[in-house]
């Protein structure tokens, strides 16, 4: 459950994220996925995550403190094509470094559009994890935009793509920041594995 939700700072490298030892529970997607969105449904808090119609606005690693126990992450939108090179560079270090290489990062949330085909950057990302062994699982979004049997499709697609080269699929949650679908059991999943990390 979110009680409080505060931003906390933004940071342009890892060394300049929260010295403390709560653990980051941090989202990321391709830009105009509706990161932004799904982070105040989840919050329930409207303008905590800027919203924007153009992709690519996030260029920083956003920290908001969640009920003074973990943050939240919003991190920048990989892959949108109307960035110079040398900024879209720039992303890609920004995310490469936070994901690989901050000790803070418990683990992460890659978003993907449950109304288009799996997309070859999303999946190209998914195997860096893999090959990283960062923990994460997918949020399917914008689930309200068509039929739960398309919605369905979608998910067997990626499954059917993940098992070509995956032997264990990552969990896979339903999302719609418009009425609220998925709020639930992607809060219960956060609360799950950070109980799970004060066990070890």
């Amino acid at each position: 459950m979110v009680i409080k939700a505060q931003f906390k700072c933004s940071s342009e490298r890892i060394s300049q994220v929260p010295k403390d030892s709560l653990k980051d529970i941090a989202f990321i997607g391709r830009s105009n996925v509706g990161k932004s969105s799904l982070i105040n449904m989840l919050t329930r808090h409207k303008g905590l995550a800027k919203v924007s119609s153009t992709p690519g606005k996030t260029k920083l690693i956003n920290h908001f403190l969640i009920n003074g126990e973990w943050y939240l992450v919003d991190l920048p939108g990989y892959g949108y094509a109307r960035t110079s090179k040398r900024e879209r560079g720039a992303f890609a270090k920004i995310i490469l470094d936070y994901v690989f290489k901050c000790e803070k990062m418990h683990f992460l949330f890659v978003l993907v559009d449950s109304r288009l085909e799996p997309q070859k950057i999303d999946l190209e990302f998914i195997e860096m994890l893999g090959e990283g062994g960062i923990p994460f699982a997918i949020i399917f979004t914008k689930c309200d935009k068509q039929s739960a049997t398309q919605t369905q499709r979608a998910v067997t697609a990626y499954k059917k793509r993940l098992a070509e080269q995956w032997e264990e699929l990552p969990p896979m949650l339903l999302s719609s920041s418009e009425n609220g679908q998925g709020r639930d059991e992607i809060l219960t999943f956060v609360d799950k594995i950070l109980a799970e990390s004060t066990e070890e």
